[in-house]
């Protein structure tokens, strides 16, 4: 089978799953494959990019030794059946502890998944791709990650993928994997406007302290 894409009108059709792997295979690049719908992967800006290595760094870091892997951004996730075909997608932070049985490259059983949020994704991560996961019996977590804000996002299992959200100041659990971790650490070279507002603030309280003159005894 050959498949020629030749305008965008091509991409807005819908496709078979056979076709969707083809085309991945004919052109080498990512394409997310949703409800028969086939979606090109681009790339994202610099503030995406450190969340997304950030969140991997943490992460692996907290996992070494451990069964369970992190994967970031390229790896690609089945999920369940949808009228005649499987979903694929490419979320930005997956983690998996049943590599060993993954086939072709794409995880079938995550228990974590991060999607960093972007103007262009915002609907589509937070409605589309969230009733997507949701049908995965393994994931315990879906978390959503603001980038122009400072906003972490988390939808559980365990309580009905009810919402729970999370700022600066506060610590953040991500239960499947047992980790804690301070929202400002997630962003520490994350540049929008709140961050940068809040380190100014950080380091005028460390000058200001710095600047007291100490008592004397």
């Amino acid at each position: 089978m050959n498949i020629a894409l030749n305008n965008t009108a091509d991409i807005a059709q819908i496709w078979t799953e056979q076709e969707y792997f083809v085309l991945e295979q004919q052109t080498g690049l990512r394409h997310e494959f949703v409800n028969g719908k086939v979606s090109a992967m681009v790339g994202g800006s610099f503030n995406h990019a450190r969340l997304v290595s950030t969140f991997s760094r943490l992460i692996g870091n907290h996992l070494d030794g451990h069964p369970c892997e992190v994967f970031a951004e390229s790896t690609k996730i089945k999920v369940p059946a949808h009228r005649n075909n499987n979903n694929y997608c490419y979320p930005d932070v997956v983690v998996d502890c049943n590599v060993q049985d993954a086939t072709d490259n794409i995880l079938t059983t995550p228990i974590l998944l991060i999607e960093v949020i972007s103007n262009s994704s915002h609907r589509h991560d937070k409605l589309t791709k969230r009733n997507l996961y949701e049908q995965i019996p393994s994931l315990q977590e879906y978390v959503t990650v603001e980038q122009n804000s400072v906003e972490i996002n988390i939808r559980r299992r365990r309580t009905g993928w009810q919402i729970e959200q999370f700022f600066l100041g506060d610590d953040v659990t991500f239960e499947s994997i047992h980790l804690t971790v301070h929202v400002e650490s997630l962003y520490q070279r994350v540049d929008n406007e709140e961050m940068l507002l809040w380190l100014a603030e950080k380091a005028q309280q460390a000058k200001d302290t710095q600047d007291t003159p100490k008592q004397d005894d």
